[in-house]
């Protein structure tokens, strides 16, 4: 990509497709970089209930689509690669994907997460053959069967209610006594008579055979009383990982590689900007994310006029 852009985004789920819309409208030279396609984790939400002004709620491919057609009748345009560093010495700073090297005034980061993984025996082994962190992708193949969700927030207590409409049985193990999803979801799991619970206790291992999930052993944290399971499925959903490898060592991270930002988004590194999922203390909802894309854009912007 010739020329020097005022900014480049680097990921395309809402929070860096909202700093592209605002730093378009600013009429900067801005791209976006996207390794896949754009949208992140929420092209795989089912049914998006909390995003404001969609009281019915709405897809998240289609609240993706709009949100980037909007991005683009302003003018962002995209570009496709993984970055795989960032090169802060050099004026203007260099953006660097497997293919090219892409100048820029300034960078607002918007990386997401991915889903953390449990560690344990059966896990990678039996992964997209039994072992599934996606709902709306995998849940079909589970029709009528008994599974587990690992997990007690938002994401678990979303995506197994969203099971409930195929599977016969969930089972959800959970490492605390408690739900921690928000109050909406809980009251709705605890009312659905297909979702029952495991609290304090965790999966000790996945178990298989003929390259397929047939079971679990739980572990309960207080007793170490273990139960075997007998289930065709695991969903996890234990948290999320922030995708900011390739920046280690360029901005200032907390211990689990969360971005150290301001309020405006600003990190240590003047011109570097970090969003969404990626940067630290977020509050990790879409309506969060699509304001830490606009406070980023206007930031960048300021910081692209002083010069």
């Amino acid at each position: 990509m010739s020329g020097v852009n005022d900014v480049v985004i680097i990921g395309g789920g809402v929070a860096g497709l909202s700093a592209g819309l605002y730093a378009a409208r600013w009429r900067m030279k801005a791209v976006l970089i996207e390794k896949m396609a754009p949208g992140g984790q929420i092209i795989n939400a089912d049914v998006i209930e909390n995003y404001p002004g969609f009281p019915n709620g709405i897809n998240g491919v289609e609240l993706v689509t709009a949100l980037e057609e909007h991005a683009s009748k302003s003018g962002l345009e995209y570009s496709f690669g993984e970055v795989v560093g960032l090169d802060i010495k050099r004026k203007p700073m260099v953006v660097k994907t497997h293919d090219e090297q892409i100048l820029t005034k300034s960078v607002i980061i918007a990386v997401g997460s991915e889903h953390a993984k449990l560690g344990v025996p059966g896990e990678h082994e039996y992964e997209g053959r039994g072992v599934s962190t996606c709902a709306t992708c995998d849940g079909a193949f589970f029709q009528g069967k008994d599974i587990v969700v690992v997990g007690g927030g938002d994401a678990a207590m979303d995506e197994g209610l969203y099971l409930t409409k195929m599977v016969n049985s969930i089972t959800v193990v959970h490492h605390k006594d408690k739900l921690q999803a928000q109050k909406v979801y809980q009251e709705r799991a605890q009312a659905n008579k297909k979702m029952k619970f495991m609290w304090d206790s965790a999966l000790q291992s996945i178990n298989g055979a003929n390259g397929g999930v047939t079971g679990v052993t739980v572990r309960n944290l207080k007793t170490e009383e273990k139960t075997d399971l007998p289930v065709s499925g695991v969903f996890v959903f234990v948290g999320m990982l922030p995708n900011t490898a390739p920046f280690k060592g360029v901005v200032p991270m907390d211990a689990a590689g969360h971005i150290k930002v301001d309020l405006k988004m600003a990190t240590e590194v003047p011109g570097v900007f970090a969003v969404g999922d990626c940067r630290w203390q977020s509050a990790r909802q879409l309506a969060n994310h699509a304001g830490d894309g606009v406070t980023a854009a206007f930031s960048a912007h300021e910081y692209v006029q002083k010069g």
